[in-house]
């Protein structure tokens, strides 16, 4: 699901796409009066069937009449009209293919205003996030939503019962639902079922083959009952007695109406179907420990009867035993053998046996390993209901835990509190009612909406502060200048905008502007405990950590991303493509940290941008240049793809095209840019490796000498600028003095990271400040982030200024390979080469020197390294060779 640059439409993710999730998405689009998105998610190819319609088999029949089964409760003949031919109780294969019609009906009836988008994976997790939720999918990752529907269905079996041989043998169907699951046992093997329901019955007519014998085994031995071969008179439910109810009380009512039943219409099974309209109440008022002796002693006297087979189904059940191809045990599983001999417990013994499970759903969720269920339970967003029967619900099917009010059930998972839940005469009804309660919910949301940010995060501030604070947002993402004062403006037409003074303290920090960060800081922090959700707590407390040095490596922002993906600003601070900082983690962990966002953001211009930064660091440069481009198409003023592209010119040696692409860009979008003098840089280096020295010269006095640039954007542009100059000896004492003059004393002896601090070290080496080096190798020295690479850089930089050229080239030749640690791009760290590379050439190693340039020439084309080469080849031989 890509982000819309603003989200105004709600979102309800339906989990579970069988007849509970697709009956609910039905009656949402058919009572939805404004614009609703859905998303319907499952990893079963089909909708509207579940594991209960998913069946092809024509001979599995449903086991209620099609006059109950209409998907409207208002208009109880739709289904018959649907099927056209009047069928009692036709294939449950067609009532599966009528739920997907229904839902493609409602759809087509809600005028447009009701999107439905299918998702065939697997929901592993859900967690709530301010006024919105995420939902977790397997692999596409989290999706923000306003409610969400657990439609999961009847769980699977149970296998708990099975001896540990027989669940460890290949001769064992754990679920016989699964795809192909009966298909493959082979024609001449014994079958075991382990189970006497409603699931034998239709394995028996699936696996009936000419002289094949099918065994049933039970504690019990009870089929189910059969349905009346005609229409039964209806009779009315019982009249209940007031107050608390016992186990010993229910069975007697029972037992008195069935009596009642039997002598006024002549047959019990009128008086078991008048029950269910207070079935539940009946449940409610059991006493806990009487519901769990019902479960041990009662329930399957009570399924036989309530869940009938129609009376064809019967039939043939009755023809199969008297003519001896299904025998019925009454007995359990007491042994096995990975061979297949299968041993009851009345002493029969079974060879060359498969066995069947057919003991129905595990209604207790609590040894549940579905890894949603695990995670709902993990983090307390839903609990089990009574006795582990489903979940814990409201009366109208809202989930009790840390997600509610916005998580909704129906179907079994609500069997803990209404007992009789799985058959859809009550599903259609839950379906309604759940629908109904989730758009009122939305409608009373939208009474009183919360303004949001550009990517649908709501901000806790006026309709005013928040435009001003997205259009700061929208100019961070573009990296264009006045971000600041629109992130000011917010503030100030909302003083008790926390997210405002969070932002602003974080562009101050980021970006070196003169602004008062600490007093940004205190204020964000005083006015999110007085207004604020949870996701802004997290972002204040993310800021305050990061910028007053609680946080090196920056885990908090880490951790708030994971939690909130769409927080762009967060994400923008922790990974930026021109910056200094970032998030203290390895360029892997970044690149994982931005194509882990991919389901937040979809196609965004600004996560493209931001993803193409990552192709390009992994050497992908098609993907880099594509995605580049598709952000600018969108955002021509998106300075992340423009820096990517950039990059992807100068990596593969298209100089002559990236010139023209930079200036055509930086003469029009780039005007307004912040980091402008980056992009200038990025062109300098383009004009610097096609030789042309007068080019560099005058795009240097023109965007990167003094007042252009200052602070560690001169630092890390301009004076790295002139010192590549001076090593190419193209500019005979570059003006580095009046660069520095513009960055703070403090920036050169204390740098806060090994990048800016070996770009220091260059500058102090263009000046040959031989003191201020030693000073800074010091500071190196005594942390442990600069001591590996950093110190050891700078002490070659030291020989080098004092003329001990070779000592210099020899410690930069052996640290090649931490050059990497340093972070920034493959292009910036570059100046630590070009320096090696003079160092080779001055303490006349060559050889080495050549080398290296036609490593980097296979690398990428270069005019200058090409010329460089050339005159290196005929220079005389290395010192090395000629001792």
């Amino acid at each position: 699901m890509g982000m819309r640059a603003s989200r105004s439409r709600p979102t309800v993710a339906i989990v579970g796409a069988g007849a509970a999730g697709t009956l609910t998405a039905a009656h949402l689009a058919a009572s939805a009066t404004r614009d609703l998105d859905l998303l319907l998610v499952d990893p079963r190819p089909s909708t509207g069937r579940g594991a209960a319609y998913s069946t092809r088999d024509p001979r599995h029949r449903l086991n209620i009449p099609a006059t109950k089964m209409s998907a409207w409760p208002a208009d109880p003949d739709h289904f018959g009209r649907w099927l056209r031919e009047p069928v009692e109780f036709p294939p449950r294969a067609d009532y599966g293919t009528y739920l997907g019609a229904v839902l493609g009906e409602a759809l087509a009836g809600a005028a447009g205003h009701v999107a439905l988008e299918r998702r065939y994976e697997r929901a592993t997790g859900l967690s709530r996030h301010g006024s919105r939720l995420r939902l977790r999918l397997g692999t596409t990752g989290a999706c923000p939503v306003d409610a969400v529907v657990l439609a999961t269905g009847t769980p699977p079996p149970g296998t708990r019962w099975a001896p540990v041989a027989l669940a460890r043998s290949p001769r064992f169907v754990a679920d016989p639902w699964s795809p192909g699951a009966l298909d493959r046992i082979p024609p001449t093997a014994t079958v075991v079922l382990v189970g006497t329901g409603l699931t034998a019955v239709d394995a028996v007519l699936s696996l009936d083959r000419p002289g094949r014998v099918v065994h049933a085994v039970s504690r019990h031995g009870m089929l189910p009952t059969v349905h009346a071969a005609s229409p039964l008179a209806s009779y009315p439910p019982p009249d209940l007695p007031p107050g608390d109810l016992c186990l010993a009380a229910l069975r007697a009512l029972v037992r008195r109406h069935v009596a009642a039943a039997v002598a006024e219409v002549g047959d019990w099974r009128p008086a078991i179907d008048s029950l269910r309209p207070v079935t539940a109440e009946l449940w409610g008022r059991l006493p806990e420990a009487d519901r769990a002796e019902f479960l041990r002693d009662d329930v399957r006297a009570w399924e036989v009867h309530r869940h009938r087979m129609p009376p064809d189904v019967g039939a043939r059940i009755a023809a199969y035993r008297a003519a001896g191809r299904l025998v019925v045990h009454t007995a359990s599983v007491v042994g096995a053998t990975r061979d297949g001999e299968v041993t009851l417990s009345d002493g029969t013994r079974l060879r060359d046996a498969i066995v069947v499970n057919c003991t129905g759903p595990d209604l207790d969720l609590r040894g549940s390993q579905d890894p949603l269920l695990l995670e709902l339970f993990a983090s307390g967003c839903a609990r089990p209901g009574p006795l582990g029967l489903g979940l814990e619900t409201d009366d109208d099917g809202r989930v009790a835990g840390a997600a509610a009010p916005f998580v909704w059930t129906l179907g079994a998972t609500r069997r803990g509190r209404l007992w009789e839940t799985t058959a859809v005469p009550e599903i259609r009804e839950q379906a309604a009612q759940v629908a109904a309660g989730i758009l009122a919910g939305l409608r009373s949301r939208r009474r009183a909406p919360r303004p949001r940010d550009p990517y649908g995060l709501p901000l806790s501030t006026t309709t005013d502060a928040a435009e001003a604070y997205g259009e700061a947002l929208h100019r961070v993402l573009c990296l264009r200048s006045g971000a600041d004062a629109a992130m000011t403006d917010a503030v100030d037409r909302d003083p008790g905008f926390a997210l405002g003074h969070a932002g602003l303290a974080l562009l101050g920090h980021e970006w070196e502007l003169d602004l008062d960060v600490d007093a940004s800081l205190d204020r964000a922090a005083r006015a999110v405990v007085r207004r604020g959700d949870e996701r802004e707590r997290g972002f204040v407390r993310a800021v305050i950590a990061r910028v007053r040095g609680d946080d090196p490596t920056s885990s908090a922002l880490v951790r708030h991303i994971d939690a909130y993906p769409e927080d762009a600003l967060a994400v923008s601070v922790a990974v930026p493509t021109i910056a200094f900082h970032g998030a203290a983690v390895p360029p892997e962990e970044t690149w994982a940290l931005v194509e882990g966002l991919a389901p937040a953001y979809g196609r965004d211009w600004w996560y493209s941008g931001l993803l193409a930064f990552v192709r390009q660091e992994q050497e992908r440069w098609d993907e880099a240049a594509g995605l580049a481009e598709q952000a600018l198409d969108v955002e021509p003023r998106s300075g992340h793809a423009v820096h990517a592209r950039a990059h992807v010119y100068y990596e593969t040696g298209a100089h002559e095209h990236g010139l023209a692409f930079l200036d055509a860009w930086i003469g029009s979008c780039g005007e307004s840019v912040s980091h402008r003098a980056h992009f200038s840089w990025h062109a300098a280096l383009h004009e610097l490796a096609l030789g042309d020295d007068d080019a560099v010269r005058r795009r240097y006095a023109r965007q990167l000498a003094p007042p252009h640039v200052h602070g560690v954007r001169a630092l890390v542009d301009s004076t790295s600028l002139l010192w590549r100059c001076a090593l190419a000896g193209m500019w005979d004492g570059p003006p580095v003095r009046d660069v520095l003059s513009t960055v703070d004393p403090e920036l050169l002896a204390r740098p806060p990271t090994a990048f800016v601090a070996v770009h220091a070290a260059m500058a102090l080496t263009a000046v040959a400040d031989a003191a201020g080096l030693s000073r800074l190798r010091a500071h190196a020295a005594g942390r442990a982030d600069l001591r590996d690479v950093v110190e050891p850089i700078t002490g070659a930089l030291v020989d080098l200024v004092e003329g001990r050229c070779a000592a210099a080239a020899a410690t930069l030749w052996s640290l090649q390979d931490r050059v990497p640690r340093l972070g920034g791009s493959a292009a910036q760290r570059e100046i630590v080469e070009e320096t090696l590379l003079y160092a080779l050439v001055q303490a006349g190693r060559n050889d080495d020197a050549r080398r290296l340039l036609r490593r980097r020439l296979d690398r990428r084309p270069s005019t200058r390294d090409r010329t460089w080469l050339r005159r290196l080849q005929s220079s005389a031989p290395s010192r090395e060779n000629r001792q």
